[in-house]
């Protein structure tokens, strides 16, 4: 009965007529956003050059919640789609039901072992089997700063947390909305571990989030951290609540907020907007995270097909996808920097630049680690135990004391 309803995975390549393209792929994705939208779109257009058309499937919400939850319902009644984004533990999750096709002649080919990092092949492969086709690396320990607002305040970015709230009180002076924050569970989740890496360093950070260690999520450095995410809270203005991520992003570009702590899919909402990077915006790493990278990947997985004629749409979008020229069009436009190792930077703005040296740097030195908030610090049934005691405190539902108590207590019951 298992195999039977698994089976439903299966693709088909559609047959159609000559005006049309002769192979189809229908994706399931989260890029909704303008930035996210016009990134996706040089996908579409480098398929539809190798005869290969689109059929869109895009399920809103910025973390990928809501896409593996249609995800779910789409194979449950026997009807993938072609190609699923995916993130991290998610791929795992799927590549354990033995549903996901194999890359390895494809990627033995195009010689993915050499150019992708170790750190993504994590979860490019399982069981030693490439199975997802990575398109990129985002970090997520970004703070994006409007750059008049800067200069009103002494156009010098904050390098720690004390010059963080400085900075973010003369915001409140200037009487504009100091953190333009979304007020959703992810993205208090995103918040919340930079800060957790801003205050204990990556060694903390890898003990409380990846290790999941009860005594680092209850101390007194996780104390420090609630304390600042109150005092964060307080820089929010009143309409935060349910808010999307690029509408707090079009707050910093229209100058009605000062800054956002956002991954660097928000520079593609800068970009759509005309705006330029040390111009009219500023991008640095988190105060305190100098050095360290947390990062998340989007990839691209295929349902096995079970018949080796109809693979040639899902090997021509996953080749595409690893193509050098591609992943530079692709990843200046999403504000992202590419998934291989041997694309060079010289298409990329100040930016981009900066997220492929400090990516680079991280790796080798230790100080790259997976985002919990974007599924590869932990497994989602971990991850969303932490967000419910993050958005709780965030919210004044819950004291520092609670918080303090109820994480370790959460983690432990979700693992």
């Amino acid at each position: 009965m298992r195999r039977f309803l698994w089976a439903g995975t299966a693709i088909s390549v559609m047959a159609i007529s000559a005006a049309h393209a002769e192979e189809s792929v229908e994706v399931l994705h989260w890029w909704t956003s303008g930035g996210e939208a016009a990134a996706l779109g040089v996908l579409k257009d480098d398929l539809a050059s190798k005869g290969v058309g689109w059929q869109d499937m895009p399920v809103a919400g910025g973390s990928g919640v809501q896409a593996m939850t249609a995800l779910r319902a789409r194979v449950t009644a026997g009807d993938p789609p072609t190609a699923v984004q995916m993130l991290g533990f998610d791929i795992r999750d799927w590549a354990e039901m033995g549903v996901l096709g194999n890359l390895d002649d494809l990627a033995a080919e195009q010689g993915w072992d050499k150019v992708i990092p170790a750190a993504l092949q994590d979860f490019s492969k399982y069981d030693g089997h490439w199975i997802a086709a990575p398109v990129n690396v985002h970090s997520t320990n970004w703070l994006w700063i409007n750059k008049a607002a800067l200069d009103k305040a002494g156009g010098k970015p904050p390098e720690n947390m004390d010059e963080l709230f400085a900075m973010l009180d003369n915001f409140k002076e200037q009487g504009i909305t100091p953190l333009a924050h979304g007020g959703q569970p992810w993205q208090d989740g995103t918040l919340w571990e930079a800060v957790v890496l801003s205050e204990g360093g990556m060694d903390f950070y890898k003990k409380a989030v990846i290790d999941a260690d009860p005594e680092a999520l209850g101390g007194e450095t996780m104390r420090k951290v609630f304390d600042h995410m109150t005092k964060l809270r307080s820089y929010f203005d009143d309409s935060f609540s349910g808010r999307d991520w690029n509408l707090a992003s079009a707050m910093v570009i229209e100058g009605t907020a000062g800054a956002q702590e956002m991954g660097d899919w928000a520079k593609g909402e800068f970009l759509r907007a005309g705006k330029k990077p040390g111009e009219d915006f500023v991008c640095i790493r988190f105060p305190g995270t100098q050095g360290s990278v947390l990062f998340n990947s989007d990839q691209f997985v295929m349902f096995d097909l079970g018949d080796e004629d109809k693979r040639a749409a899902q090997l021509k979008m996953a080749s595409a996808v690893e193509d050098p020229t591609f992943q530079v069009a692709f990843n200046t436009v999403k504000g992202s920097v590419p998934a291989r190792t041997d694309v060079p930077d010289t298409e990329f703005d100040d930016c981009g630049k900066k997220g492929m040296k400090d990516l680079a740097e991280a790796a080798q030195g230790g100080t790259l680690a997976g985002s919990l908030a974007h599924g590869h610090g932990q497994p989602s049934s971990v991850k969303e135990a932490i967000f419910d005691v993050v958005t709780q405190h965030v919210n004044g539902q819950i004291s520092t004391d609670d918080a303090l108590k109820r994480l370790p207590e959460a983690v432990a019951a979700a693992m």
